[in-house]
């Protein structure tokens, strides 16, 4: 089987971002595609400038990032049908130096192995607490895992045996699509080798409500379609979201009249306790203090978001509305 690598990069209203982002995958290979989702900031003309096969999706059909990557899978494996590896990275993003090397010769040595990623980091965790948590969120444990992000290697046989992306996904298309590559048998890992710099540019709480909202969508979808499975995919995240965001809030607000606000400050302190412990697991996994502080705020301030994400992929299946993307970049990628 062949290991030739390909890349697809997707993108949106990139500009500089997505320039780096080619240049990065050219270092590594002449079989790079680049998807565009209806850019009007010159990216499509930079990407043929430079000798990049594109594929300029058609704006009639609604734009999801899993889309792309099945569109550019397919051109891809049209162009240089002896690609047996595909890489997927997000428009945002640049490769480490040596990754895509590493990860071909992790998946030479273990045939078994459908899917590989590394260590995505955040360009600018500096900049805002919300790159910062960015960044925290994406260290991942090492070993075989359940699913990968935006930013991985497929086998093409894995990835064409498993049917490629769920088209109609707004987000959530990767785990979802790991649940059906682990379920043909394949396993899906991630080494200790740096992967891609990501630039989330979140600057605002605004943006990381949206981000959460979007979770909360995918959970939700995840649960519905693969909830029954032996993975419960999506069920603890979509029930966490909606107890934590949503249930005791509502619960400690209905009862505060009759309890005389006694209720409202339980869950409150159920509230606090419950972050307190995500820090403490936090600290003991490795984290500093300050980090494990900001992961346990945020993880909790995100519930809400995460439940109405939920409620509205609920809605919107009941009734049978087409999902529309919940975008927290103002016209970037899809991935976060």
């Amino acid at each position: 089987m062949s290991l030739d690598v390909g890349v697809i990069v997707i993108g949106r209203n990139e500009g500089e971002r997505l320039r780096r982002c080619i240049e990065s995958s050219l270092r590594s290979t002449d079989r790079v595609v680049y998807v565009d989702s209806g850019s009007t900031d010159g990216s499509v003309e930079y990407a043929e400038s430079v000798g990049v096969e594109v594929v300029d999706l058609d704006t009639s059909i609604p734009f999801t990032a899993a889309r792309a990557r099945n569109e550019g899978v397919a051109r891809l494996l049209a162009r240089w049908d002896a690609v047996g590896l595909v890489h997927m990275i997000d428009g945002d993003c640049t490769f480490a130096d040596g990754w895509i090397e590493a990860a071909v010769a992790f998946l030479q040595e273990h045939p078994r192995a459908g899917v590989v990623c590394g260590r995505r980091r955040e360009r600018f965790p500096e900049a805002s607490k919300y790159n910062r948590l960015c960044d925290l969120e994406w260290d991942t444990p090492i070993g075989e895992a359940k699913s990968c992000g935006g930013d991985a290697l497929f086998r093409v046989e894995a990835f064409n045996q498993a049917g490629g992306y769920r088209s109609s996904l707004i987000a959530g298309e990767e785990p979802e699509l790991c649940v059906r590559i682990r379920g043909n048998g394949w396993t899906v890992h991630r080494i200790d080798h740096e992967m891609t710099l990501h630039d989330a540019a979140m600057t605002r709480f605004s943006q990381f409500w949206q981000r959460a909202k979007r979770a909360g969508h995918a959970y939700a979808e995840g649960a519905a379609l693969h909830g029954a499975g032996v993975d419960r995919h999506g069920v603890k995240q979509t029930r966490s979201a909606i107890v934590w965001g949503l249930g005791l809030p509502i619960l400690g607000l209905a009862l505060g009249w009759w309890t005389f606000g006694l209720s409202i400050i339980a869950v409150c302190g159920l509230l606090f306790m419950q972050g307190f412990r995500i820090r403490s697991y936090a600290i003991k996994q490795g984290r500093s203090k300050s980090d494990s502080g900001l992961l346990a705020a945020f993880t909790m301030m995100a519930k809400p978001a995460q439940a109405f994400g939920a409620i509205l992929y609920w809605r919107r299946r009941l009734l049978k509305q087409q999902a529309t993307l919940i975008e927290y970049k103002g016209g970037g990628d899809e991935d976060g």
